[in-house]
């Protein structure tokens, strides 16, 4: 199984002939979408779906599934998917279970919106939360920076997670000082397996 990296957000998994993307928003890059079977989509905020990327891509594949929280799915209209926290579905060959729910509190309880985190064959991509789920977390895909987040809570739920190895998201707002600061807080906590992929770059897992 392989991993990419694109801008923010997005990842890409790759298994074999079936591929998925995740939160490809319009600070990711189009080829986010080439040649995948599936879209997830964790909310409906635009750093995590670009609408008119997506609408490209199922005209030009009318065969791509779309997978999302229900009150996005009512929105975005006829073939797209609605999935709940704890629904197990299978997209692009791979097994997804969807988990968590709600947005991370800014502040005074906005922005109250869902979101679905997905659990893709030992993956992990929360969106914009930090839900612990239940079960096993090979891989966990942590949020770096948002008006939400702050380092000690990325921290906090790495260690709640306790995933083999993770690797950072959510980080497109962050300048160089601020990718390093992040990455030498998680680097130096042990038990993550922590590491950065680079951008538009792949790994193997």
């Amino acid at each position: 199984m392989r991993l990419t990296k694109y801008g923010h957000a997005c990842v890409r998994i790759d298994n074999g002939d079936g591929a998925l993307v995740i939160d490809p928003g319009v600070y990711s890059e189009p080829v986010s979408f080439d040649g995948v079977a599936a879209v997830l989509v964790t909310h409906e905020h635009a750093d995590h779906v670009d609408l008119d990327l997506l609408r490209a891509a199922r005209e030009r594949n009318p065969e791509l599934t779309v997978h999302t929280h229900p009150a996005l799915a009512a929105e975005l209209g006829d073939g797209v998917r609605a999935v709940s926290p704890g629904d197990t579905f299978t997209a692009a060959g791979f097994t997804v279970r969807a988990v968590g729910g709600e947005h991370a509190e800014i502040i005074d309880g906005l922005p109250g919106c869902p979101n679905v985190g997905f659990v893709v064959d030992g993956v992990y991509h929360p969106g914009d939360s930090l839900f612990v789920p239940s079960e096993p977390v090979e891989t966990l895909l942590i949020p770096a920076a948002g008006p939400w987040l702050k380092i000690g809570d990325a921290i906090r739920f790495a260690r709640a997670v306790r995933p083999h190895r993770s690797f950072p998201i959510h980080d497109g707002v962050l300048n160089d000082l601020g990718l390093h600061q992040f990455d030498a807080w998680l680097g130096d906590e042990e038990g993550i397996g922590y590491s950065r992929i680079p951008l538009g770059d792949t790994v193997t897992l």
